[in-house]
């Protein structure tokens, strides 16, 4: 009994050193671009809206955000 408690932590403490450093410098790494750079698949874009406009873009993302709220459309 004792024998296989033991073998079990020690199968979990090696599990657990496997685990992959998570960091801001990984994501940097991936090539992230700024969100408001646009994307190259013009049936998903909002119409009128031009890649590279951040003020646009934060402008869509109030409103998107808007007619998300429960409360805005039950008042």
């Amino acid at each position: 009994m004792m024998r296989t408690l033991l073998l079990s932590l020690m199968a979990l403490a090696l599990f657990g050193c496997g685990e992959k450093v998570q960091s801001q410098a990984n994501a940097r790494d991936a090539g992230d671009a700024a969100p408001w750079t646009g994307a190259k698949n013009d049936p998903y874009v909002v119409k009128g809206w031009t890649a590279g406009n951040k003020t646009e873009w934060e402008t869509q993302m109030r409103t998107r955000a808007q007619t998300q709220n429960e409360y805005v459309k039950t008042n």
